[in-house]
């Protein structure tokens, strides 16, 4: 009567809608589907966008092992990725130790913002593979405009073409940071191919369109991304699985043991040093001995050389004989001089003694004289006019003393001296 349905009719309007789906349209009591027809199709999965149902993840597929070292690989290969962008946003990078776990589609769409810009990378020397960064839309907006001189606080509007451009040249340094550090580990070079970047809504796309691995069964590895207090996010990485465990097989597969060298002989006693003159023999008469003196009294005796006086060897307690006696060359020693300059003193110095000893540099861009009434008129703002002209060198002196000129360079916020002549 005024236009309202009771809850009887409403029951039976629901009821209607319900075994519309299956039954006859009007058949309040039909079942969704019949008993021989098709069952109703599966409820996609809430992040699968596109019609595309990853499958269930395999965990078989990796095992602890293979994780803890993909880990340590990711590791090391962001901690050299973070230095770098320190340098590329001026501003203090913190990338956390990293999660491995197994993932699909389904799982990165439940886990990660969308949109995201997806960066590809791929191996060419070394290592052969692909691998992909996802980042936040925000946080590559950050990231760029810092970049660009800005302070990370112009994050309106979306990714474009420049943004893309310029996170595909800090993911190149990053990564080929990362990649001098794989070639440290395994011992061989390491290098990679330009990053693709693309920005992706994730919900519509089909993954073989990114990469085939995507439709499986992958690698995940997930960090921590802090940049200042502007970033508070995450940073994920996917591998292929066969990737994934190249990378195990790498960074395990060690030298072979050297064989052990055999020892070393026991090195021959030295020999006596020839002293270019006979040993006496036993049963001769010794050279300077007395006459008529047997020779078997003085075998047995210790003997006492003179080899800087080209003198046999003579008995002890017997006389020895003069040089003159022997027609030896005798001259006066010889002894280095001690006197300045000399180059034999110069080559023999220790500089290593006094290296750590601290010497004051000083940069000096001009000097000028003033009377003692124009100092006293100086005030901010003053200009002062140096003897030197503009774009001469500077000279730099070390503890006071002229040792080089050079020219002015800013290095980042701070002056620099680049050094271009010596002065001897």
């Amino acid at each position: 009567m005024d236009g309202m349905l009771s809850q009887e009719e409403i029951n039976a309007l629901l009821a209607g809608m319900d075994s519309s789906g299956g039954g006859d349209a009007g058949g309040g009591d039909a079942p969704a589907a019949d008993a021989g027809g098709d069952a109703p199709a599966a409820e996609a999965p809430s992040g699968g966008g596109g019609g595309f149902v990853a499958g269930e993840i395999d965990e078989s597929l990796l095992n602890d092992e293979e994780k803890d070292a993909i880990g340590e690989v990711a590791n090391i290969s962001m901690g050299s990725s973070a230095t770098t962008l320190y340098s590329l946003v001026n501003q203090k990078v913190n990338i956390t130790t990293p999660q491995v776990e197994l993932a699909n589609w389904n799982t990165v769409l439940q886990n990660y913002e969308k949109p995201c810009v997806f960066i590809q990378i791929k191996y060419t020397v070394g290592l052969e593979g692909t691998n992909i960064l996802i980042l936040k839309e925000h946080d590559v907006m950050v990231i760029t405009d810092l970049m660009m001189g800005g302070d990370g606080t112009n994050t309106e509007g979306e990714v474009g073409e420049l943004q893309l451009s310029a996170i595909s040249e800090a993911m190149n340094q990053m990564m080929g940071a990362a990649a001098t550090s794989l070639s440290t580990m395994i011992g061989e070079k390491v290098d990679i191919s330009p990053p693709e970047a693309t920005l992706l809504d994730m919900i519509d796309d089909d993954p073989s369109e990114i990469s085939e691995f995507l439709t499986g069964t992958f690698c995940r590895v997930t960090f921590k991304l802090q940049i200042g207090e502007l970033v508070d996010s995450t940073l994920m990485q996917l591998y292929p699985i066969d990737f994934a465990k190249s990378l195990k097989d790498t960074i395990s597969t060690e030298a072979p043991a050297e064989e052990a060298a055999p020892a070393p002989a026991p090195a021959p006693a030295p020999a006596a040093p020839d002293m270019g003159m006979p040993m006496p023999d036993a049963g001769a008469a010794m050279p300077g001995a007395m006459p008529g003196m047997d020779p078997s009294m003085m075998q047995g005796m210790p003997q006492m050389g003179m080899p800087q006086m080209g003198m046999p060897m003579m008995p002890m307690g017997m006389p020895m004989m003069q040089p003159q006696m022997m027609g030896a060359n005798v001259q006066p020693a010889q002894f280095q001089s001690f006197a300045a300059g000399n180059p034999m003193m110069a080559a023999g110095e220790n500089i290593g003694l006094i290296k750590d000893v601290p010497l004051e540099v000083t940069v000096e861009l001009g000097r000028t004289a003033k009377a003692i009434s124009d100092i006293l008129d100086f005030a901010p703002g003053t200009i002062i006019e140096l003897e030197k002209v503009a774009g001469e060198p500077v000279d730099v002196l070390v503890n006071g003393k002229f040792v080089a000129k050079g020219e002015v360079v800013v290095i980042e916020e701070s002056f620099g001296v680049r050094v271009t002549e010596i002065v001897q």
